[in-house]
Parts: structure tokens; sequence; C-alpha cells
């Protein structure tokens, strides 16, 4: 059984409902109303709850601190059943987004949790269509994960593929683009159409992507360095790249400004 544990990850899994909770178990001190640490959020979390038919029980802080192995818990621990993730094929079959154009983002390797979290809460933001991991080289989608999504990885809609490289050939096939980011690449994202369908691949924290996969890839982009380090972190540099992708998507859904009456000439002094 998983854990998610946090005031808003919690709050997000329950609103999100994409996968049962078993129970969710609050620090007990929370009772004692002399409580220094008593949050309101809490009691509202427990609200929520109630409403939801989430069953609620109340367990030492120590307790929970050994069910989400830290103690930044926030005194709020949920235990949620397997999360069974989706096939390629439900993302590529999906209604196409008020956008009019899919875009995806592939993961080559990205192994640590904060960063995965991070990238699902900015993916989250962007409205990306969907999330493509591989089965192996990849942080899990544990507690640390919803954590540093802000519990966005339980909005997200993500597949599991056994090779990623086989699954961006078969996005090929579905007249995909498939866009990969490196900082020797050309040209800079920004001058790339992201106005059709396409799927952004990034790699892992360290080398990169896989010679295999930045084969894949139809082009590949770079980020610009003005300073004297080479590269963004891979969180940092996919936010910066889908949030550009939906600038671009926005820019031209947006209609076109009507033109206003010519305002009469003012007086001024004087004349």
């Amino acid at each position: 059984m998983d854990v998610l544990y946090g005031l808003h990850p919690v709050e997000e899994a329950i609103r999100a409902g994409s996968r049962p909770l078993d129970h969710v178990a609050i620090a007990r001190e929370r009772e004692a109303r002399r409580d220094p640490r008593r949050d309101p959020r809490l009691d509202a979390l427990v609200n929520l709850c109630r409403a939801a038919k989430i069953r609620v029980t109340t367990e030492p802080r120590e307790q929970l601190t050994r069910h989400a192995r830290t103690d930044q818990h926030q005194g709020v621990v949920a235990f949620l059943r397997e999360r069974k993730l989706l096939a390629l094929e439900d993302l590529l079959d999906a209604p196409v987004g008020p956008s009019g154009h899919r875009f995806f983002l592939a993961l080559d390797g990205v192994e640590d949790p904060h960063n995965l979290g991070a990238l699902l809460r900015s993916a989250d933001g962007a409205g990306i269509d969907g999330i493509i991991l591989p089965e192996r080289r990849s942080a899990p989608l544990n507690a640390t994960v919803a954590k540093s999504s802000a519990g966005a990885s339980e909005h997200v809609r993500i597949a599991q593929v056994v090779n990623i490289t086989r699954a961006l050939e078969a996005m090929k096939q579905r007249n995909i683009w498939i866009v990969g980011l490196d900082e020797r690449g050309s040209p800079d994202y920004d001058r790339f159409d992201f106005r059709q369908d396409c799927c952004l691949v990034l790699g892992s924290e360290g080398s990169g992507l896989h010679d295999l996969v930045k084969r894949t890839c139809d082009h590949l982009l770079r980020i610009p360095m003005a300073g004297s380090v080479s590269s963004l972190n891979v969180s940092v540099a996919g936010a910066v790249v889908m949030y550009e992708a939906m600038r671009q998507r926005r820019t031209a859904s947006l209609p076109a400004p009507t033109e206003s009456k010519p305002s009469k000439p003012r007086k001024g002094l004087g004349s």
C-alpha cells in the first residue's frame, strides 16, 4: 500500500479521486487543544475526508514519522491503494485538448524523486496531455514525488512503458514530433513552433538523453545560457520549455484585438 504525506498532497489526492484511499491517519497530539502545532488546515482536511467517506484514524506523531520515513508529514499520512498507470495508447487515443494540438512529456532516466515531482507539478500547470515514464531508470511514484509535486502527481495522466525509444517511435507513427532538449542542440527552444502535436523528451540529471533516444528525436533544442554553467537542472529546464510551449499555444488561440473607434481630439489648455 502506497503512503502519501503532507497536507496539500493528501488534499489533492482526495479531490482528484484518481485512486481510492484506504484511510487517513492524523497525529493524535492534534486532539490536545493547547497543542501549539494544531493547524486549522488539518481540521479542514478531516472534514474533507468525512465528506468523501474516507476513514480517519489517529496515531502518535512518532508513528506517522515511521510511516512516512520523514518528520515532514505535517501531522497527516494517507494510505493509498496501488496506482494503476496508463498504457501509451491511453494517452494517444484520448480526446485532443482545447489548443487543438497534443503535447506530451517523456522522461528518459529522471531518477531523482524531487526532480520528478517538480516536473509533474510543472506539467500539470502547463497543461501537458500526458507523461511517459520508463519502467527502468525512473524514480518511483512514491510519497517524496507526491510531496515535491504539491499533489500534482495525483492529477496528471501518466503512462509507463517498457522501452522509451519504442514508445517514441510509436508516437512518430501518429505524426507527433519528438523534440529533445540537449545543450548542444539547435535551434534555441523559443525558436521552435510548438503549435503542433509534439512530445518533449528530457534526459537524466547527469548525462542527459541516451544516444539512442537522442537519435530518435526529430529535433534537438537548447536553452541558451548566459553564465558560466552550461545547463539548467532538468526540472527547471523542463518548466522553461513547457511554459514556452503553453505561451505559444495560448497566443495562437487568442482572438485578434478589436479595433476601437478613434477618440475625439481633446482640447488642451490654450487651445
